[in-house]
């Protein structure tokens, strides 16, 4: 029985189905020898190719949900290789069991925190596509002091390139002496969309750069406190249902 290209091997946890649309749009996908379009279906036994490259179809079921809590250090990537040679965050992850890691959304080299992987293609693709609105929750430190109207601006939405982006919730974070820092205040951030440096644009946008960045929950995920830059754990059972649970709702 033949599906789609682009859930075939989101199924076969080779990539997302975003990543795999890209791919057949590039025209880097060929099926039976003929370059793939949007739309084509195909089955496992079909040759398919990427980049020339025929890519193996693991005929065992995929294990299901399988998913990885990284805590993403500064100075990482999230792409598999960086033609600068900066370290990946994908160097330090354990080799998956079947198919590959597929990383969640991403963050900045600059952005520190919380990245979910997946070998499970159609679970990346719900929980990163732009009408999931999973929530995304975010420390951020930004240079002077925002007047409250520039709170009140970031609240009801900044224009973009792409579009207005706004936050869901901006929570004033008490410094580490306990009261509120004047200088160079520190926010608790909530928005449900993950676009390209979007919390620092919004900043940007309003006049103040942003010093800090860390990403601390995806959707239902929290990161741990106890998982330091640069660890990972697999995600238990009982976390993993909750996630699946949260973009099977969206």
């Amino acid at each position: 029985m033949t599906v789609r290209l682009q859930k075939l091997l989101a199924a076969a946890g080779l990539a997302s189905r975003r990543q795999v649309e890209q791919w057949i749009t590039a025209g880097r996908l060929t099926v039976g020898g003929r370059v793939a379009k949007l739309g084509d279906r195909a089955d496992p036994g079909d040759e398919i190719r990427l980049d020339g490259r025929k890519l193996e179809l693991d005929p065992r079921p995929m294990t299901a949900h399988r998913v990885l809590l990284y805590h993403k250090p500064l100075g990482e990537v999230t792409t598999r290789r960086d033609p600068q040679g900066r370290p990946t965050v994908f160097d330090h992850l354990p080799p998956p069991e079947q198919g590959r890691w597929i990383v969640v959304g991403r963050l900045d080299v600059n952005t520190s925190g919380l990245l979910l992987f997946t070998t499970d293609g159609e679970l990346a693709h719900r929980l990163m596509h732009p009408s999931s609105r999973i929530e995304r929750e975010y420390l951020v430190r930004v240079r002077g002091r925002p007047a409250a109207e520039t709170i009140r601006r970031l609240l009801r939405g900044i224009p973009l390139e792409e579009g207005p982006a706004a936050f869901d919730r901006i929570i004033n974070e008490p410094a580490s002496g306990g009261g509120p820092s004047t200088r160079n205040p520190s926010y608790r951030l909530v928005l449900h969309e993950g676009r390209n440096r979007e919390v620092r644009r919004m900043w940007e946008a309003v006049g103040h750069e942003v010093s800090r960045l860390l990403r601390v929950r995806y959707g239902p995920i929290e990161l741990p406190r106890d998982l330091r830059p640069g660890q990972w754990r697999v995600l238990d059972e009982r976390l993993t249902a909750q996630l699946v649970a949260a973009a099977a709702a969206a």
